[in-house]
């Protein structure tokens, strides 16, 4: 079916059908399906409606009136979710009454009476399928008892037709879209693009402007073989953007190859970069080939980029120029096709000016640098992910539902996320953990209160350093306090500020000692031993 023909269906719609007449093709993919559930919503007077996408093993809402706002950034596994496995296998219109022992996914997540959590007591719903294939699932959910009659499930069976032709008009759009970057990418003589599928992801999560944006840029370098430099501080998912460079390229059908540059030592950093021939060194008994040959025809990914040795970076240099890398003890170089995506969370522009990073390597490197944004820029985003690890956690420990109360909402959103997208995933798993050391009923609506999250009261500032210490840790305020023997002394006070930058660095890094080092601009031996003499362990 043509887009036009998708938007004579729709507009031929009677006006009395729910009011779907005006989801046409005018209307952004995001807005026209949002406006399809709030109109089903409408219509059957039930309190949430979900359309969910069907992504390998999992639905991700791709559109939801009623949920909370961290819900819509959950993936929801199908095969432990048995309400949701009976309505993707089927082609009818599925009914669960209030007796029903299967779980519903969205208890505790509907919003209604003052955000107190309330079970589902009445679900429907029915597989979408566009073109003979099957592309997700519609859900109804309410909380009254026998909301959906005979009647009701009648009109949601007439109504699908409509609810797939909003579907594919949106899919329409997409390979359009996909089709015309990819025309423009050919008469800039690029050499082509190998685009995307319409509904692939990368596991970025987020709706946010600032994430939206970096998303664009992303997109449209990934059409060309430019060296891209990723920037951000630690934990922001860089390797992510990454990962999303390559799928969205015409090296997407090659390999990717990951090399943690601050992992290798500088003793092997050659050979596991470029590779080796027998004999090159003592242990040296076969040839080996390096990551970039590794890569070939595909995206090497060069992480924490900035932690290259100096010796290492000439190397590195030469085969960015020339295109070849040649393996140690070897006497010919060996060309390789291969594209570099490089991240970094150091300013690089300063280390070249302090003579630890090199000024050429720097500007190849950097040919299209993107800043990729901290957590503390992307607004509601947060909300997203928390919900996304909620779910994870929820389905690692076995609970029928992890949710949050909306003191814990307003405090994810004050707070200032050092450790950015990385903290907040151990923040929602250890305050997961906390609440079933107290004895919670893994089979009821599990609810995380703002005082399980242990953040900071003060939230962290652009460097991800302010509001680090604790509240066990919190420093003695000098307005007010009045000095005497009553004071501490100097040092306890100081050694006491240092103790809660260093747990506070610590637990935002994860307990990655050397990240939490460069946090806090100290070597990571120095680190241990400053940690050792505060015992912090």
């Amino acid at each position: 079916m043509t887009m036009a023909e998708v938007e004579n269906t729709l507009c031929e719609a009677p006006i009395d059908h729910m009011g779907l007449a005006d989801l046409s093709v005018t209307l952004p993919r995001a807005v026209r399906l949002q406006r399809l559930v709030g109109q089903l919503k409408a219509r059957f007077a039930c309190e949430a409606v979900v359309l969910l996408q069907e992504e390998g093993e999992a639905l991700r809402p791709v559109a939801a009136v009623g949920l909370s706002r961290e819900a819509l950034g959950r993936a929801f596994e199908v095969a432990q979710h048995p309400r949701l496995s009976t309505i993707l296998l089927g082609r009818e219109v599925v009914h669960f009454e209030h007796a029903s022992t299967l779980p519903d996914p969205y208890d505790g997540l509907v919003e209604s009476m003052a955000g107190h959590p309330l079970p589902v007591h009445d679900c429907m719903g029915v597989s979408v399928h566009v073109d003979g294939r099957r592309w997700g699932v519609l859900t109804l959910d309410a909380l009254r008892p026998g909301t959906f009659d005979a009647s009701a499930r009648a009109a949601l069976r007439a109504s699908l037709p409509w609810v797939a032709a909003a579907v594919r008009v949106s899919l329409l759009e997409q390979e359009v879209q996909v089709l015309r970057q990819a025309r423009v990418t050919a008469s800039g003589g690029e050499g082509g693009v190998g685009a995307p599928m319409p509904g692939v992801r990368t596991g970025i999560i987020g709706h946010s402007a600032a994430l939206q944006q970096v998303l664009h840029e992303v997109d449209v370098v990934a059409q060309s073989d430019l060296p891209v430099l990723l920037m951000g501080e630690t934990g922001t998912g860089k390797e992510l953007f990454a990962q999303r460079v390559h799928e969205r390229s015409a090296r997407a059908k090659g390999p990717m190859v990951h090399v943690n540059c601050a992992a290798l030592p500088e003793s092997l950093a050659e050979s596991e970069l470029f590779g080796h021939v027998r004999g090159a060194f003592s242990g040296a008994t076969t040839d080996r080939a390096g990551r970039f040959e590794a890569a070939r025809g595909g995206t090497i990914f060069l992480d924490e980029v900035g932690e290259l040795p100096l010796s290492i970076q000439a190397k590195l240099l030469r085969t960015l120029q020339n295109g070849e890398v040649q393996r140690l003890g070897a006497d010919k170089p060996v060309k390789v096709d291969v594209r570099v995506v490089a991240a970094t969370n150091r300013l690089l522009k300063d280390a070249v000016s302090q003579g630890v990073f090199r000024a050429d390597l720097y500007h190849r490197l950097s040919v299209y640098p993107i800043h990729v944004p901290p957590l503390r820029e992307r607004g509601d985003d947060v909300l997203l992910l928390a919900g996304h690890f909620l779910e994870v956690n929820r389905a690692r420990l076995g609970l029928r539902s992890l949710r949050l109360d909306a003191g814990a909402e307003s405090a994810l959103l004050r707070y200032g996320w050092p450790g950015n997208v990385r903290e907040l995933e151990h923040v929602m798993g250890r305050a997961a953990l906390k609440l079933l050391s107290r004895g919670v009923n893994r089979r009821d609506i599990v609810t995380l209160t703002e005082d399980v999250l242990d953040l900071a009261e003060t939230p962290g500032a652009s460097l991800g350093l302010a509001g680090l210490a604790s509240a066990g840790d919190a420093v003695p305020s000098s307005a007010g306090a009045s000095a005497g023997p009553a004071m501490a002394g100097l040092r306890a006070q100081v050694e006491q500020f240092e103790r809660g930058l260093v747990r506070q660095a610590l637990q935002a890094a994860g307990g990655n000692w050397a990240e939490a080092a460069r946090w806090l601009g100290i070597d990571a031996s120095n680190l241990h031993k400053l940690a050792k003499r505060l015992g912090v362990k």
